[in-house]
């Protein structure tokens, strides 16, 4: 009877990956809820001219990846080319959006001189990058949260050249399926502050 019960409730506690999923889409409706997330579709923010009104906390949600971005800067230069290539240097912080809590960040004093450099291509409409170096190469691995590179369509890739200009900067709720492998494996959803400048 015991070795019955045992088993049971082992069964009880089992989570499936489609419970896994139902929670991290409770945490993301909770999280947008809790810091008054005004969430818009993709047909407002084309009509925006593809922006997100900071002072409503506009995220738009991108249907195709379930990728939520705040474009709080769109920065200074010019977007990446068809065929271009570049080194983009990357401050952020991350939080784990379930755990409630800030897991890695490198967009402090303390680790100013260790930025996130990718590796980034485009081809047409499609991106790809690459971790050079930085907290994310070295917690996680070489390959970039495929969330981090949603925003490249929408913000310029420059350097800025006077006190009045500054690096584009973005927010995104990223969902397991665009994270790094632990979000992935763990099926959780993490938040991202993320500034994008071209490496000198």
């Amino acid at each position: 009877m015991i070795a019955v019960a045992a088993v049971l409730a082992s069964c009880n506690n089992y989570e499936t990956y489609g419970d896994k999923k139902e929670k991290e889409r409770n945490a993301i409706s909770q999280y947008i809820s809790s810091h008054n997330i005004t969430v818009i579709s993709e047909d407002q923010f084309k009509a925006q001219g593809m922006k997100t009104d900071v002072s409503k906390n506009e995220f738009v949600k991108f249907d195709k990846n379930g990728v939520y971005m705040q474009i709080v800067r769109p920065g200074v230069g010019s977007e990446l080319k068809d065929k271009e290539k570049a080194n983009i240097v990357c401050r952020f912080s991350e939080f784990d959006i379930i755990a409630d809590s800030i897991t890695f960040r490198n967009n402090t004093p303390t680790f100013a001189s260790w930025p996130d450099v990718m590796y980034v291509s485009r081809s047409s409409s499609v991106y790809t990058a690459s971790f050079l170096g930085g907290v994310m190469y070295s917690v996680y691995s070489a390959s970039v949260p495929a969330g981090w590179l949603v925003p490249l369509t929408y913000i310029k890739i420059g350097r800025p050249q006077s006190m009045t200009e500054e690096c584009a900067k973005v927010r995104l709720i990223v969902p397991h399926t665009q994270g790094h492998a632990n979000a992935s494996s763990n099926v959780k959803p993490y938040y991202y502050e993320i500034t994008y400048e071209k490496e000198a």
